[in-house]
């Protein structure tokens, strides 16, 4: 066989194995429908609760067992997406351990606990007249294609999966808001719908794009006192055991300081966290949220299977789709309702003419069956008018079937109150079918009423101010400046004037005498050189005041700038380069005064002058700034008026003379 038609085989084999699998794996396993919010899984596993439903618990155990007729894919998926289906708490009524959702335990055995449907599963999710069925995986039994959902489920319990090329992420939204925004869409109101967690925790939507985006969530941190920290909800994807790790290894790496972390979960969350010494609450709330998962970010993505294809929409799209099947279902039963209670009423009306006219009298003479059935077809045609419609051979088979004691105790005034009854219905059902929207509002007013009450919100809608990591990093790294050795760096052992403490997400800012400076990440070891004359944290407080030589015409400057722009290890200079070109003076902060010295002159009253560094402006950093004498100065040096003026102190090292 030529090689490349070999090839072509197999790449057609594969490209046609994998489409299949790609597709099963999206429409079978992985995605949700719209229609009812459900994975494959989870539909069989209710359509088998419902088959086995007699008001009674039943073992987890059994359940699954049954369910294997309809799942071809083993009892520990149908067992972990029957717990999981459980905890979530509107279809599934639980009964013994099946986990916790927020220390993240498993759930017992599944012959150790039982379940059954909820009623407001059974209200909400079963229909056998709408319900389309098809063959099982092996064909001995029928399954449902989808439920007759008359709940948004989508977004009601969301749903995470992963299939081949994509993914879905959906988060669960609260019951009341969702019915409540269903109504407003059979108004014709816009909605406006955000996602409510089991957990609680607090969440901000601002990034919320209609089920996409990026939204992020915190746990609920209370300060029992000013040295205990009290964790009482936790975020969405979390559990106490990753959320305790993560405040673990961030103790670990110096970013907390904590004395000790301890669960006492049970019914509700409650994570105790105890202080170092010197450590208060006020200020390791916002570390926590910085450093550990008491704060995630999730990106949702609401990817969907719609009319057998996968769709990414947004959650306006779906709760509309949902919405409209529900308006449409109910019109649907109500037709049905109809249609039962008309053929009711024909055969009330049946009965009593058959009865109340004695026409079983006239069958009596009759010799065959098919005599009988003749004789009664034309005895009931006087009363053709007064019945729903016309008779049938089914409708006289019926009459037939009726006992002499039946007759004989025949009540007149009883069925005339049945067949009053069923009349009213026929009329209350057909006001109906003139407003569906009146009839689905009404719906699902009585749904709000009688389950809204247990599912209140639980998550806070809040929006978050931002964590700035470097305001809350602890300062617990040293470093020093050898001025010896030229070196500086956190390995770098130098005494108390020449080291400052800073946290890992600090800049370094470094000004040479030269007048270059430029900002740098710490380092362990950096040789920097011995001519450093100011280095510190990069600060936006930072405010520096300098007294420079300018080589060129040997005359002295003062300016005073902010912390300057930077682009990280790019250098900058404060003054034009050159041989004699160097700082004389500089130190941060207000209330610096200096005392110039001048070269020796014989004619002046006197060789040094005070300034106050306040009288000048503080312009940018490029700034020459103002020339303090046309004498020529020898060294500046700091010096304090007859009334002291407060100064800040200097947060970097080697402020003051450069002599």
């Amino acid at each position: 066989m030529n090689p490349l038609t070999h090839y072509g085989e197999l790449h057609k084999l594969f490209d046609t194995n994998f489409l299949d699998y790609t597709s099963y794996v999206i429409r079978e396993r992985a995605i949700p429908d719209i229609s009812d919010g459900l994975k494959p899984v989870q539909r069989r596993i209710l359509q088998t609760l419902h088959n086995m439903d007699d008001g009674r618990f039943h073992k987890v155990a059994n359940v699954v067992g049954d369910c294997m007729k309809l799942h071809p894919h083993g009892d520990a998926s149908i067992f972990s997406a029957l717990v999981n289906l459980a905890n979530k708490e509107y279809l599934i009524e639980r009964q013994g351990n099946f986990g916790n959702i927020y220390t993240g335990d498993n759930a017992s055995a599944a012959r150790y606990i039982e379940c059954r449907l909820t009623p407001l599963a059974r209200e909400t999710m079963f229909n056998r007249d709408l319900t389309e069925f098809t063959d099982s995986y092996d064909g001995r039994m029928l399954e449902p294609v989808t439920l007759p959902a008359k709940l948004p489920m989508l977004l009601l319990l969301g749903a995470d999966g992963i299939a081949v090329g994509m993914a879905t992420k959906i988060m669960p939204h609260n019951f009341q808001e969702l019915l409540m925004a269903q109504k407003k869409i059979l108004l014709g109101e816009e909605v406006e719908i955000y996602p409510d967690f089991p957990k609680g925790g607090l969440v901000d939507v601002n990034g919320y794009n209609q089920g996409n985006g990026r939204i992020k969530c915190r746990a609920r941190i209370e300060e029992k006192d000013e040295k205990t920290i009290t964790i009482k909800e936790i975020p969405h994807s979390t559990t106490t055991e990753s959320l305790i790790e993560s405040v673990e290894k961030a103790a670990r790496s110096g970013r907390i300081r904590i004395m000790s972390i301890s669960d006492y979960t049970a019914e509700n969350v409650e994570v105790e966290i105890k202080l170092a010494r010197g450590i208060y609450a006020s200020e390791t709330i916002s570390a926590l949220y910085a450093f550990t998962d008491c704060e995630v970010a999730i990106s949702p993505n609401l990817t969907i299977i719609k009319d057998d294809r996968p769709v990414t929409i947004g959650v306006n799209e779906v709760l509309a789709f949902n919405t409209a099947k529900l308006k449409d279902d109910l019109e649907k039963e109500l037709f049905i309702d109809l249609e039962r209670n008309r053929e009711k009423l024909h055969a009330h009306l049946l009965e009593r003419i058959f009865i109340e006219e004695r026409l079983y009298k006239e069958i009596e003479e009759c010799k065959s069956y098919e005599a009988v059935i003749e004789t009664v077809d034309r005895s009931l045609l006087p009363f053709r008018e007064m019945l729903v419609r016309d008779v049938n051979r089914e409708d006289i088979e019926r009459l037939l079937e009726i006992r002499i004691k039946r007759i004989s105790r025949y009540d007149i005034d009883k069925k005339k109150k049945e067949i009053k009854d069923v009349r009213s219905r026929i009329k209350e059902i057909e006001t109906s079918l003139k407003d569906m929207v009146r009839f689905t509002i009404d719906y699902l007013d009585k749904l709000l009423a009688k389950y809204g009450g247990q599912y209140p919100r639980r998550t806070e809608i809040k929006a978050f101010s931002e964590v700035e990591v470097r305001k809350v990093a602890l300062s617990n790294l040293t470093v020093g400046y050898d001025r010896d050795s030229g070196f500086f760096g956190l390995q770098v052992k130098a005494d108390e004037d020449n080291s400052f403490s800073c946290s890992e997400y600090d800049k370094i800012l470094m000004i040479k005498s030269d007048g270059s400076y430029k900002v740098i990440n710490l380092a362990d070891k950096l040789f920097v050189g011995n001519d450093l004359a100011w280095v510190g944290k990069v600060s936006d407080k930072l405010l520096f005041n300098a007294v420079y030589r300018d080589g060129v015409e040997n005359l002295c400057y003062i300016k005073r700038f902010k912390m300057p722009k930077y682009i990280l290890d790019k250098e900058y200079r404060l003054f034009p380069e050159h041989k004699r070109s160097t700082i004389l003076f500089l130190k941060t902060g207000e209330g610096v005064w200096v005392r110039a010295h001048f070269a020796p002159n014989k004619r002046a009253r006197r060789n040094y002058e005070d300034y106050n560094l306040a009288d000048f402006l503080v312009k940018g950093a490029p700034a020459k700034g103002k020339r303090v004498s046309p004498r020529v100065v020898r060294r500046v040096a700091e010096t304090t008026p007859k009334e002291e003026n407060p100064r800040d102190e200097p947060p970097g090292l080697f402020g003051g003379t450069n002599e």
